[in-house]
């Protein structure tokens, strides 16, 4: 055996293990089209918002009416915004483990699930605390903190990448808490520009080379 043989044998050890230990099936497209999910929320949300301060302005008192119409309108759609940008990212990370042969559900992929839940579901419980004690500011900057905990958490057992974008949305999510209300702004910058930033990033890297292989 020569040492080219040698180095394969390396390179292919180095991936089963790389396989076994970490979930690398994530696709840079899920990144992209969450970002873009991302922004066309914001953009509906900046609509529905804006009406509302016009409607408050033209009558000039405040209406529970149309506040409470507001809230319900927001959770709405950030239900759906969530459920879409979920369904994108399975199906992109569906397809690229079909095409790399490898499982898309195994003991790595629930660790990485595990792991990302658990910040994220005690986050979730959090702000709806916020949302029963009507401390509506302070729901996007802690939106940003515990995805981006969530994010570091999973890090462990997928690409190690995901850390840095879980740092960046933490890092905004406190920087959010000194302008409580440009929330909108930051959650636009946060689940959208970031995730397409880093979906790119991550297809470029990861995908590119593989592709033109």
């Amino acid at each position: 055996m020569n040492e080219q043989q040698h180095l394969e044998t390396l390179s292919d050890i180095k991936r089963i293990m790389e396989r076994s230990s970490r979930f690398i099936s994530l696709s840079g497209l899920s990144g992209v089209w969450a970002g873009l999910t991302g922004l066309a929320g914001a953009a509906v949300a900046f609509t529905q918002m804006s009406d509302y301060y016009i409607a408050w302005d033209t009558r000039g008192s405040y209406s529970d009416a149309d506040y409470a119409a507001l809230r319900y309108n927001l959770i709405t759609l950030g239900a759906i915004v969530l459920a879409v940008a979920v369904a994108g990212g399975y199906y992109f990370t569906r397809r690229r483990a079909r095409r790399n042969n490898v499982p898309i559900w195994d003991a790595t992929s629930r660790k990485v699930l595990v792991n990302f839940g658990i910040p994220l579901v005690a986050g979730g419980c959090f702000i709806l605390g916020l949302m029963f004690n009507n401390f509506v500011t302070l729901i996007a900057p802690s939106c940003l903190v515990f995805y981006g905990l969530a994010l570091v958490n999973a890090s462990k057992y997928t690409l190690s990448d995901i850390r840095y974008l879980g740092l960046a949305e933490i890092a905004l999510g406190i920087l959010n808490i000194f302008f409580l209300r440009r929330g909108l702004y930051f959650w636009t910058l946060g689940f959208g520009v970031l995730h397409i930033v880093y979906g790119l990033v991550m297809w470029w890297k990861y995908e590119r080379p593989a592709k033109e292989q």
